[in-house]
């Protein structure tokens, strides 16, 4: 019974030592993690937060003769403006309603185009 009771006792001494060996141990298994929060903070939680925040400002800021492309890949110019959708002007005859939320991207906005015209207009009558 010695044989079983002797070396047990030595184990449970020897964890005992072990515990006991001080707060630093806490910290060094905690900065593992603390490093891996904040890399997924910074690569992946940031940018995806400022990609969200600028296509929520690109959708509110929309107007009409902004030309646009929806996720589906159609081209188009934005003929009204709707509280949650866009009628967009794909061709003379045809008008299409979106959701605001299908809109990818602004291409041209319609005062850029605006001024492009102007100029053009302008280089013609000299």
């Amino acid at each position: 019974m010695n044989n079983f009771i002797l070396p047990l006792l030595m184990a449970q001494q020897q964890m005992s030592n072990d515990v006991q060996a001080g707060p630093y141990d806490f910290l060094k298994s905690i900065i593992p993690f603390v490093l891996i929060i904040g890399i997924f903070y910074f690569l992946i939680i940031r940018p995806q937060n400022k990609k969200r925040k600028d296509t929520e400002k690109m959708l509110s800021a929309l107007k009409k003769g902004d030309k646009i492309v929806t996720v589906g890949g159609i081209h188009g110019t934005v003929q009204s403006v709707k509280e949650s959708t866009v009628i967009v002007k794909v061709d003379d005859n045809v008008k299409l309603e979106f959701s605001r939320s299908a809109v990818s991207g602004v291409t041209t906005s319609g005062k850029e185009e605006s001024k492009g015209q102007q100029e053009d207009q302008s280089s013609d009558t000299e």
